[in-house]
């Protein structure tokens, strides 16, 4: 089953004392482009995070987010005590007046350098599995939306492939009127030189003429392809890839048959294999 390269999960989690949550967007790309937004104090999970994406998503343009939102806001700050001591000490030997009142000399000891540190502690194991959690369920949301996506596109693709296999059938049923066209065509032109003709060399050359215009290998290879594209189609895996590769084959036997026509009704009904090919194209840019 095919996926779409363009998707959208978001899931939320409660543990220890904190609400976790991931967002996933997803569009098309050649290759897997993550931008991953995380809070500085995760910023050890990135790449775990980053090769999940890989693993699970594949290839697109990913922007990943992670929120996380504390319950209880109690501050990390502690007091180096030693610090504002040595400090207190230093500032009661200064002979100004106003530094006598001791309340005004802790307020002064508290805004200099180290009074305060900032704890920062290891990155808890119940805060990693969390977010691995949380990670998890959005990952599942957004393989989900590709896979619904897909299925849009699956039905697209084989109406496609029915139009052109219709359009085949035109193209092999004009085709002994396109060689007769050709037979008289020629016919007339010698006619109209009013020139005496050896009958077998007109036949040879005739012969020569159709055979460089003989379509046959290419309806052939073009059935071909289009059975081959719905079959890749159905498999279990998804593969952009692959399609496209199938549908260039298409093109370039849709292209000779064109260029080998030389016959109005072939070339419109060409013209129309063209169009349909074109929005398969367009439709195979987001195929995972």
């Amino acid at each position: 089953m095919i996926q779409s390269m363009t998707g959208y999960g978001k899931s939320k989690l409660e543990e220890t004392g904190k609400t976790f949550t991931v967002e996933i967007k997803s569009l098309n790309s050649k290759s897997l482009d993550a931008n991953v937004r995380i809070p500085s104090e995760f910023r050890e999970l990135e790449l775990p995070i980053r090769n999940k994406l890989s693993q699970s998503l594949g290839r697109g343009k990913v922007d990943f987010s992670l929120q996380v939102e504390k319950h209880d806001e109690e501050s990390t700050a502690r007091i180096n005590t030693k610090v504002v001591e040595n400090y207190l000490k230093q500032l009661k030997t200064l002979p100004v007046s106003t530094l006598k009142d001791d309340s005004r000399l802790l307020q002064i000891a508290m805004t200099l350098p180290n009074a305060l540190s900032s704890e920062k502690n290891e990155l808890e194991k119940e805060d990693s599995k969390a977010v691995y959690q949380v990670l998890d369920l959005a990952l599942e949301q957004i393989n989900t939306f590709r896979t619904d996506e897909g299925k849009v596109l699956k039905e697209d693709f084989e109406l496609r492939i029915q139009n052109l296999t219709e359009l085949l059938s035109e193209v092999k049923s004009i085709d002994p009127e396109r060689i007769e066209h050709v037979k008289t065509r020629l016919r007339k032109g010698i006619e109209d030189l009013k020139e005496k003709i050896d009958e077998n060399r007109f036949e040879q050359e005739l012969i020569y003429y159709i055979e460089k215009y003989d379509i046959t290998e290419e309806k052939t290879r073009l059935d071909n392809h289009l059975s081959y594209f719905l079959k890749a189609l159905n498999s279990s895996d998804s593969n952009g890839k692959k399609l496209n590769f199938i549908c260039q084959e298409i093109g370039r036997e849709i292209n000779t048959i064109g260029s080998k026509s030389n016959f109005a009704p072939m070339q419109k009904t060409v013209v129309q294999m063209k169009d349909e090919l074109e929005k398969i194209k367009e439709q195979l840019l987001n195929v995972l």
